[in-house]
């Protein structure tokens, strides 16, 4: 579909807007005078009034004129000065895709590359170009794949995709707006019913009258039937400008591939899916690791740390990157199915071009880590800056540990707060098991109905498990409380805690120490033994970074 056809058909779709509004106004209207003609005068004027006010949401919705202007997503914008290898790969790849470079680059802490224009006049006329590029992707992409990405979006301002966005926008914005006016209404008006209906029960309560059930259903109703036409509206609107933006999806593939090469373009659009799922294990596992704490790491690390990640976990990649997403698609998805986009650029005649541009992208940036730097500045809030900053990874790790261990909350803590009446500790526990009371303690752990039901050997069978897990991480947490446990950090796995070693200088296996503790005969030999030992010494190896 050409450029003045797709116009033609957004201008229609808003039209319909204006179109279906004008139609229920004269519906209204039409009401009203027959209401005039034939209705007592009474019930005449409680009508009007009623089709009055679902006439203001129909008239503010035709008179909201001006498209609703694009907020700058949150990032750092950089200049020419700044990154001027970034800037020169946009500029030829601007102009190898036919279209005018953007008037202004902007980095964001988000696995995306995006493209907006304020275009005016309903798209008639170009207006000011942004790209958003998310630092993300530079860290896990190559020149040659970043570059596919960048002709991907810059295919879209050759088309005209992003000037007559502008149309499409002002149509969602209107029906969307119109729709939360009624629904907005029909809330407010079941809220008055309902507290009348209360207000009236708790008067019947009080004369000794048994109160009626509270029923707000046909509260809003005629609210509610104006708000249903809207969104049948809605919905014939979103599935044809939806469906527009998944062709304008497979023609930016193809552009792609035409510029930056067809392997690139199907590698990138593998990599992005693997890289947004990796980037938030990132945030959710190490970022954020200390905020509860309101502790950071170190200054440039926020986002700076993905690549160190990503390195340090290439095999669990590889495997992601064979398993494209394939869930439910819908004809409101803005976005073909990114297997299904994979398939038709792979289907394309090889050209011959494998091997080009395998450099990492982050190497365009002439600072990396100052612009990483830079980005945290401009993308956390200031609460968040002003948060305490470790001096390095493993700082960060030990700190949080401590604290958490500190704070632990068992099964096995409540059920000993419960049943011996005091702050439960690992010493007075090994006591209690020492003393014989072990099963009796374990009647108080949380139990199914079948657990709690079970006697002798089939109960013990049943609380193990959760007797177990339990007192390792009480022993953990007072090997952390005695200095004897150290934390390995690691870009490759989860952290690990390291007990301190044997006389021989062996690893401790922690579960096995804690087994002989919940046997049907307990001995915790073996766990006081381990509470007993010195700590190593500070030099001792504390792990990856």
């Amino acid at each position: 579909m050409g450029t003045t056809l797709r116009a033609l058909r957004a201008l229609l779709l808003l039209a319909g807007f204006y179109l279906l509004g004008v139609l229920l106004l004269a519906a209204l209207a039409g009401a009203d005078y027959l209401l005039l003609l034939h209705a007592p005068t009474s019930l005449a004027g409680k009508l009007i009034i009623v089709s009055v006010l679902l006439a203001i949401p129909l008239v503010q919705g035709l008179f909201m004129l001006r498209t609703p202007r694009e907020e700058e997503m949150a990032g750092l914008p950089v200049t020419e000065s700044d990154e001027p290898e970034l800037w020169r790969t946009v500029r030829e790849l601007a102009n190898e895709v036919g279209t005018a470079a953007p008037s202004r680059i902007v980095l964001t802490a988000d696995v995306n590359a995006a493209v907006s224009e304020d275009a005016r006049l309903l798209g008639l006329r170009a207006g000011p170009r942004r790209l958003y590029l998310g630092v993300p992707l530079l860290q896990g992409l190559s020149q040659a794949q970043l570059r596919a990405v960048l002709a991907h979006e810059l295919g879209h301002y050759s088309n005209s995709d992003t000037r007559l966005a502008a149309m499409t926008v002002r149509g969602r914005a209107q029906v969307l707006r119109t729709i939360r006016h009624f629904e907005q209404r029909a809330d407010n008006t079941a809220a008055r019913e309902q507290a009348r209906q209360e207000k009236k029960n708790a008067k019947a309560e009080a004369k000794g009258k048994q109160a009626k059930e509270v029923d707000t259903g046909h509260a809003g109703i005629t609210y509610r039937a104006m708000a249903k036409i809207y969104i049948g509206y809605a919905k014939l609107y979103f599935r044809a400008t939806q469906s527009v933006s998944r062709r304008q999806e497979y023609a930016a593939d193809t552009a792609a591939a035409r510029i930056a090469g067809r392997d690139a373009t199907a590698s990138a659009l593998r990599e992005i899916p693997v890289l947004s799922s990796s980037f938030d294990f990132y945030m959710n596992c190490y970022a954020t690791l200390g905020t509860d704490q309101e502790l950071l790491p170190p200054r440039g690390e926020m986002f700076g740390g993905f690549g160190r990640m990503l390195n340090g976990r290439r095999l669990e990649l590889v495997e992601m990157r064979g398993d494209l997403p394939t869930g439910p698609t819908s004809p409101y998805d803005s976005h073909p199915p990114i297997a299904d986009r994979v398939r038709r650029i792979e289907e394309l005649p090889d050209d011959g071009r494998a091997d080009e541009d395998r450099g990492a992208a982050l190497d365009l940036l002439t600072d990396p880590h100052r612009t990483l730097t830079e980005l945290e500045d401009a993308v956390l809030t200031e609460a968040v800056r002003g948060f305490r900053r470790s001096a390095d990874w493993q700082e960060l790790l030990d700190e949080v540990m401590a604290k958490s261990f500190r704070a632990g909350s068992t099964p096995l803590h409540r059920a000993y707060a419960e049943y011996a009446g005091e702050q439960p500790t690992l010493p007075a526990l090994l006591d209690l098991i020492e003393d014989g009371r072990l099963w009796e303690l374990a009647k108080r752990l949380p139990l199914s109905e079948e657990a709690a039901a079970a006697r002798g050997r089939v109960f013990r069978e049943f609380v193990r498990p959760t007797l177990h897990r339990s007192l390792k991480s009480m022993a953990l947490a007072e090997l952390n409380e005695r200095g004897l446990l150290r934390w390995e950090f690691s870009w490759e796995r989860s952290a690990i805690p390291r007990p301190p070693r044997d006389a021989q200088g062996h690893e401790t296996d922690l579960d096995e120490v804690v087994a002989p503790v919940v046997t049907d005969a307990p001995d915790t030999t073996a766990l006081r033994a381990l509470l007993a030992r010195e700590p190593e010494p500070q030099g001792s190896p504390r792990g990856a970074m």
